[in-house]
């Protein structure tokens, strides 16, 4: 029977293990809602807005054509904007994904280190700036990255296990984050790593084996899919040093000055951290170096495609704090100490009167304060990060000019075609401008923007305009390359040689333009 003193410590243990979890979890949903609807979507989440609001059936006929990599998104928004199409409920799925991957962040340090691990690193993954940029975005990435680390976690435990019953888990979770985008299979280089790190026995490697393989074959129908579909990322460029740099300074809490090399250290010090050190390192580094070493061959490295590596930053940093307060209490106080799972009764239980804690609270709560002074030092890219004009373009702007100037008989011309995704995102701006290039809908025709009509049909319509809005990204205007596509073509040339330019509107990288006839 255990005494009165040995009870208690266990109890404050569990409740520090709950509490480790559910604060990064509250802090990351409370900083995803601060600044949500800035005003206006970007041109990807246009299309997650547009796609989400379309019929089954119709979702499906698209997905033959484009976009088959984001098929399951596609459905899940559907229910989603089912209840409410708009701008907030577009981006409320990634606020609880990123919340979610605080929490499991939160987890993984608490089980593999202890509760104060799992707190910092919570909730330094909650205040990184590129968390809260994606956790605000209309996309599935925020939503990818809970996935990844939800497999993480249940890869520890059926480690731990070794029950059928984890493994399954792990597939399935494995397998839906896969499905959501594709190059989420990357992290199963990181959990192969981690393996063979901790030298686990056969029937581990076995049971990874087969949940593994499972969720591979279920992915492979979308693999094949998405490859006749590989020319939607033929702008993607192939990676070099700058990429290696500027994902390092993504993945820090601060991108410069002494926050970046602070946290820099922390990481190089939590790397000596022992098993926690053996899930996240391999995490923080496997997907995004096979992805950029992929890309040499053929582009397809973007960093939102791995952020789900993320997670490995904060727990390493996170680890080494705690390295760096345990190395400096033993100095301190120059004796002989306790270890946590010796505390907390795991690993061993400690028989007769439990020994007394070593000063956990002032510790755990002088490193939230570091982490919220460090906040406010990033407050800057924090406030411009909830700003519509720190996205690629903001469509809402771009038709509120429209609405504004426009006259009855004006016309508009898209450059490309897939810009029109702007004027159906915000149609209202765009009621007195008629499209004169468009043939069919998209909802109707199975694409994303429609389809356009011949280059003979098209001068004819713009013979009688005289006035055009042009919206078309900056470098296509000034471009001395001609487009491959003949209406495409006909456009620029028609503008051109018939129209002059009267004002134009810069919103990122488009270009609202304004043309009368000469």
């Amino acid at each position: 029977m255990k005494s009165a003193g040995e009870g208690r410590p266990g109890r404050r243990w569990v409740r520090a293990d709950t509490v480790a979890v559910a604060v990064p979890t509250v802090v990351m949903f409370a900083l995803g809602l601060w600044g949500l609807d800035r005003g206006g979507m970007w041109g990807d989440e246009s299309v997650t807005y547009l796609v989400g609001r379309r019929t089954v059936p119709q979702i499906w006929q698209l997905l033959h054509t484009v976009d088959a990599v984001h098929g399951l998104y596609y459905l899940f928004m559907h229910v989603v904007l089912t209840a409410h199409p708009g701008e907030v409920v577009l981006r409320l799925p990634s606020v609880c994904g990123a919340a979610a991957t605080a929490g499991l962040v939160a987890a993984l340090g608490t089980r593999l280190a202890r509760p104060r691990v799992g707190l910092w690193a919570g909730l330094l993954y909650a205040i990184t700036p590129m968390t809260g940029h994606y956790a605000q975005e209309g996309r599935s990435y925020a939503i990818v990255a809970a996935g990844a680390e939800g497999a993480t976690l249940l890869l520890v435990r059926a480690a731990e296990g070794r029950s059928a019953r984890r493994w399954s888990a792990y597939g399935c979770v494995l397998a839906a984050t896969c499905l959501l985008h594709e190059l989420a299979v990357l992290v199963l280089c990181a959990h192969a790593a981690t393996l063979a790190l901790t030298r686990v026995p056969r029937a581990v490697w076995a049971g990874w084996a087969r949940a593994a393989g499972a969720a591979g074959l279920v992915l492979l129908p979308l693999v094949w899919v998405s490859q006749a579909q590989s020319g939607q990322v033929a702008w993607l460029r192939t990676p070099g040093w700058a990429n290696v740099e500027g994902l390092a300074r993504c993945f820090a809490v601060g991108r410069t000055g002494a926050v970046f090399w602070a946290y820099v250290l922390l990481v190089a010090v939590g790397i000596g951290a022992g098993r926690l050190a053996s899930v996240a390192l391999p995490l923080l580094v496997l997907p995004p170096t096979v992805l950029m070493l992929a890309s040499q061959l053929q582009p397809l490295y973007d960093d939102r495609y791995v952020l789900y590596a993320l997670a490995g930053a904060p727990l390493l940093a996170a680890a080494g704090a705690d390295r760096v307060v345990t190395v400096a209490g033993r100095l301190w106080r120059r004796g002989p100490q306790v270890s946590y799972r010796q505390q907390a009764g795991i690993g061993g239980r400690l028989r007769g009167r439990a020994p007394r804690l070593s000063y956990p609270h002032p510790v755990t709560l002088t490193g939230v304060l570091v982490i919220a002074v460090v906040f406010l030092t990033c407050l800057p890219l924090q406030f411009k990060n909830r700003s519509a004009d720190h996205r690629p373009e903001n469509l809402a702007a771009v038709s509120a000019v429209v609405a504004r100037q426009a006259r009855p008989g004006d016309a508009v011309l898209f450059l490309p075609s897939t810009w029109r995704v702007g004027a159906l995102a915000y149609p209202r701006g765009f009621r007195e401008a008629r499209d004169v290039a468009l043939a069919e809908s998209g909802s109707r025709s199975g694409t994303l923007s429609g389809l356009e009509t011949s280059p003979g049909v098209l001068r004819r319509r713009l013979a009688s305009v005289h006035r055009v809005w042009v919206v078309a990204p900056g470098y296509v205007l000034n471009s001395r390359r001609s487009p491959a596509n003949p209406t495409e073509r006909l456009k620029l040339a028609v503008v051109e040689r018939h129209f002059r330019p009267v004002e134009d509107f810069a919103s990122g990288r488009i270009t609202l333009g304004l043309y009368v006839r000469r």
